[in-house]
């Protein structure tokens, strides 16, 4: 039987080489983006994503150890998809628009296929406030939320490379507008009020929609907002038409373009 310490001495050996494995790895992950950007493919590929765990499961099927080993590659999938934020952007991107544009779906897309932290302003203001949005309007007024939104922006500007899901009148302040800008790529996600109308519908939680819910309201809260919305924006994508997948791969591509 082998000593304790040659034990030791050759999981050492596979600690270094791992290390090195990992760290090459990880070059790779750039050389990818790189090659993607430059030859005009997907940058969002979840297919390959698919392809490679299909591949591991069938390497490490049997194996005494199958389980615990896929979860160290999950843990190594989510790192490399770290990687990949960090050579597309350095900065947050907040997400803005009308409510049913999509934030909040474009907002978990994201962080699935980049790793990427998300937070939504409306979710911190709930947090702090310990109560609902309609309970927030119902007891203190819109002008209190619309405090309370501008200080959730304020607490997100030392952040980096998170996801920022903006209530639909966020940029409605010019504050918010240089706050956010501090630190993040202003993404407008637009949709036309039909499109809106049928996601937000059957929504009770639209404080601003109450006894208003028709295309003709949310037409009319549209325009008085456009100019506001497109003025702070970096770039616009319209969302009508469009699955999560497509929206996404436009708005990194949009965004690469600009560096």
């Amino acid at each position: 039987m082998r000593s304790l310490q040659e034990i030791r001495e050759d999981i050492s050996k596979c600690d270094e080489e791992m290390a090195r494995l990992l760290a090459k790895r990880m070059d790779y992950i750039g050389e990818v983006i790189g090659c993607k950007k430059a030859n005009g493919l997907p940058i969002l590929q979840p297919e390959q994503e698919a392809r490679r765990k299909a591949l591991l499961q069938e390497v490490l099927k049997g194996n005494a150890y199958e389980e615990e080993l896929l979860e160290i590659f999950d843990s190594i999938l989510k790192v490399s998809k770290r990687v990949q934020a960090k050579a597309l952007f350095r900065y947050n991107i907040a997400l803005i628009g009308f409510m049913g544009a999509g934030k909040s779906t474009v907002s978990h897309y994201l962080k699935d296929m980049l790793a990427m932290e998300e937070v939504e302003t409306d979710a911190m203001i709930v947090k702090s406030e310990g109560m609902a949005i309609t309970d927030i309007f119902a007891k203190y007024g819109e002008p209190y939320f619309r405090n309370c939104e501008s200080n959730a922006i304020i607490e997100l500007q030392n952040c980096r490379q998170v996801i920022i899901s903006c209530g639909g009148g966020a940029v409605m302040r010019e504050e918010n507008v240089e706050n956010l800008k501090k630190s993040s790529r202003i993404v407008l996600l637009t949709a036309t009020p039909e499109t809106t109308l049928e996601r937000v519908k059957d929504s009770t939680e639209r404080p601003i929609l109450n006894g208003n819910m028709n295309v003709e309201y949310i037409a009319g809260l549209m325009e008085k907002r456009r100019a506001k919305y497109e003025a702070a924006a970096d770039i616009i994508i319209a969302t009508d038409g469009k699955d999560v997948a497509q929206i996404c791969e436009e708005l990194v591509r949009k965004l690469s373009a600009m560096e």
